[in-house]
């Protein structure tokens, strides 16, 4: 599925991050950045050492206590497709009343802001905090879509914005969403 945002093509993509070929995809990090489970994991294994030593130098230089919920960094790719890794700290569910919405779009609107900063032309994102970190995906994929959008209107300088979904379920859920959000 593919809508057009000003000269951004937005696209639903049903696979796996570490595969697509985009000048960055971002990671749904911990704090800590040290690679974990699920996407983190993933990235972190296709990728190699090379992203945990640049994570390693970021965690020393800035952030020695972790990356701070809401915001995002940038390290190479290492083995992947994707030159770019931009890591972007979700936020754990809490039920809504712990400002999960605003951390989110903020995740989401950092990861852009450090991919336009390197003048980077495409960029992919998984479904952030959605998985171990238990932000409801109905929930989760209106504020990304909703944040994206609007970074997308008022900055044009993307070609292509990618959200890679893993499951079909979640893919269906996007693609519900963004039909309501784009009046398809």
């Amino acid at each position: 599925m593919q809508i057009k945002i000003g000269n951004t093509a937005l696209h639903l993509l049903q696979g796996d991050i570490t595969e697509v070929d985009t000048d960055a995809i971002v990671n749904a990090a911990n704090s800590s950045l040290m690679g974990s489970g699920g996407v983190d994991g993933a990235i972190h294994r296709k990728g190699g050492p090379r992203i945990l030593e640049a994570c390693k130098e970021i965690r020393k230089k800035d952030w020695p206590n972790g990356l701070p919920t809401g915001k995002a960094v940038i390290t190479t790719g290492g083995n992947l497709k994707a030159k770019y890794v931009i890591h972007a700290v979700g936020p754990i569910w809490r039920g809504g009343f712990k400002n999960e919405d605003k951390l989110l779009a903020s995740a989401y609107r950092n990861s852009l802001k450090l991919a336009s900063e390197n003048i980077l032309k495409s960029i992919a994102f998984p479904s952030i905090s959605t998985g171990a970190y238990g932000y409801p995906i109905e929930s989760a994929c209106r504020v990304a879509l909703m944040t994206v959008r609007s970074y997308l209107e008022k900055k044009n300088v993307f070609e292509k914005v990618i959200f890679v979904l893993f499951s079909q379920s979640d893919f269906e859920t996007y693609k519900k969403a963004i039909g309501k959000e784009f009046d398809l």
